[in-house]
């Protein structure tokens, strides 16, 4: 491998690790507080956030970024040592280093092939870190194809003698070394995503969210009273609390508010019968049916939303919005035809979308009456409050009943 070779390998390891890097704290974040909000997350269609969330997102728990920083380190690592040997090539074994990082390469871009894919044609949605990273792949695998010198298939042999060389040297044992212990804790230590039909089943056992202390309390009483109060057009039935969600069944924080948000509203209305009524209004970020979001990405949201209401006409709509927000990720209309029909046996979808999709604009309208313009957006009693922590959630219920 030239020193030309080596420092351009060196400067795609460099992109490739530091695109993972910044995907990971990403990710980590999101998984640490759900309402954080990320830079790559410009609009509808480049949203970093809706990708690391998907299930495309993780393999078994661990985030792919993390495979991503794993991966680019080692390259980094190999092409380090390739530029070291350019000085003092070895004759006939000139590629042997690009060789290595060319069977990584070959490994990382069907990885970057299949995400690229679910990326571009299943989920729609692009991640700017993503396609750096995806770049700095197919960058690596080119040009350590092209270096790589002799057959592939001596390749095991020269890995063994470095392998004896390895052992043999104090500095290379000390890298590999790290290198491997920092992988390993890497993906032990990091927060395992969990996938939406476990977190679903999870939120219906949860536990409630935990008491705030007093001076919590009393630090968010003074900010929540300070929000404005608007009048909602919603019956409240006797109840003294109302609580209404303005809903997209594809959008990822309106899956994550009903899956944390349950058990608290579920226990209010366990402790105070008919005291506690909870709406959701549907707010799909689709321009099929909602001309306030023309920009919207979410092209499965506006079935979604008749789904619901042809499901509940069967008494089985909540079972429909735990289904649609367990397959989120992979949603499309075909997917949520065939939901509806299995979830509640609705077998006239079609027949009947046109007229249940004008009830579904008569909340879109209530919606932009309101000025709202993200989903999920939620009121408590006319309150307009962002989405918070459950404990929050559960003090914002607390003190509407008691005051």
């Amino acid at each position: 491998m030239t020193r030309r070779t080596g420092l351009l390998l060196l400067l795609l390891a460099f992109v490739a690790l530091a695109a993972s890097v910044s995907a990971s704290v990403v990710h980590y974040k999101l998984l640490m507080d759900r309402t954080y909000h990320s830079v790559c997350d410009i609009n509808q269609t480049w949203n970093c956030s809706d990708l690391y969330e998907s299930r495309y997102g993780a393999f078994y728990g661990v985030p792919v970024a993390v495979g991503g920083v794993i991966w680019s380190a080692a390259v980094t690592l190999l092409a380090a040592v390739g530029l070291r040997r350019a000085s003092t090539p070895i004759a006939g074994e000139r590629g042997t280093i690009a060789g290595y990082i060319f069977i990584l390469a070959i490994a990382g871009l069907s990885v970057v092939l299949y995400l690229g894919y679910a990326s571009l044609f299943i989920i729609k949605t692009y991640c700017v870190f993503c396609l750096l990273t995806y770049i700095a792949v197919v960058g690596t695998f080119l040009v350590s194809g092209t270096a790589a010198d002799g057959s592939m298939t001596d390749l095991p042999r020269r890995a063994v003698r470095d392998l004896k060389a390895l052992v043999t040297s104090p500095l290379g044992l000390l890298a590999s070394g790290l290198f491997v212990a920092g992988a390993i804790a890497l993906v032990v230590l990091f927060p395992r995503q969990v996938d939406a039909t476990t977190a679903a089943a999870t939120a219906t056992t949860a536990a409630p969210a935990a008491p705030l202390d007093a001076a919590q309390e009393s630090e968010f009483d003074k900010w929540y009273t300070s929000l404005p109060r608007v009048p909602l057009a919603v019956p409240t039935d006797g109840a003294k609390v109302l609580i209404v969600k303005f809903n997209d069944y594809q959008c990822p924080p309106c899956r994550m508010t009903y899956e944390q948000y349950k058990p608290v509203i579920a226990k209010y209305q366990g402790l105070y019968p008919g005291k506690v009524k909870f709406v959701t209004k549907d707010y799909p970020l689709d321009p099929e049916c909602n001309a306030n979001v023309p920009g919207g990405m979410h092209q499965s949201a506006c079935e979604a939303a008749v789904a619901v209401r042809l499901a509940k006409a069967k008494g089985r709509g909540e079972a429909m919005e735990e289904w649609l927000f367990a397959n989120q990720p992979q949603m499309t209309p075909d997917l949520v035809k065939m939901g509806v029909r299995s979830v509640a046996g609705v077998e006239d979808f079609d027949a009947k979308y046109a007229a249940t999709l004008e009830m579904v604009k008569g909340d879109i309208a209530m919606g932009a009456a309101l000025q709202v313009h993200a989903t999920p957006t939620f009121f408590i009693n006319g309150v307009r409050i962002p989405v918070v922590k459950p404990e929050y959630f559960d003090r914002a219920i607390q003190y509407e009943l008691a005051h």
